[in-house]
């Protein structure tokens, strides 16, 4: 089978803090001086609070498999498309990798990955732990 291909990050001044922390190997994630609160995506302003009082900081690259979805259909190479709440709190929108996909399930714990993109660029992506 096929290595699937996975698309160039759009990088731009909000995110590139977070894409430079991915080509060093760390997950960066904000969190808000004011209410305190983790997030992901990141962003400017803190989507609890909207103060724009934020600082990133890294993540410990674990968490557990909140939702997710296996893609067979129409695509070349099947995937994993899950919700991972990290253990910090935040959930992020990610693939789940290196791994049997009929073998996953809804609280599984599993760690970091990164994969490169079409660019060479470094994705976080997660594998069972």
């Amino acid at each position: 089978m096929s290595e699937r291909k996975i698309p160039a990050p759009f990088v731009n001044p909000e995110n590139k803090p977070f894409w430079d922390a991915a080509a060093q190997g760390r997950l960066a994630i904000k969190r808000c001086n004011d209410c305190k609160q983790p997030h992901y995506y990141p962003r400017a302003l803190c989507p609890f609070c909207f103060s724009d009082d934020t600082k990133w900081l890294d993540a410990k690259g674990t968490g557990e498999i909140y939702s997710y979805s296996v893609m067979r259909r129409g695509v070349p190479v099947p995937y994993a498309l899950a919700y991972v709440t990290l253990d910090e709190g935040p959930t992020m929108l990610t693939n789940i990798v290196d791994c049997d996909l009929d073998a996953l399930a809804v609280g599984q714990r599993v760690k970091l990955v990164f994969k490169p993109s079409e660019d060479g660029s470094l994705v976080p992506m997660f594998a069972p732990a």
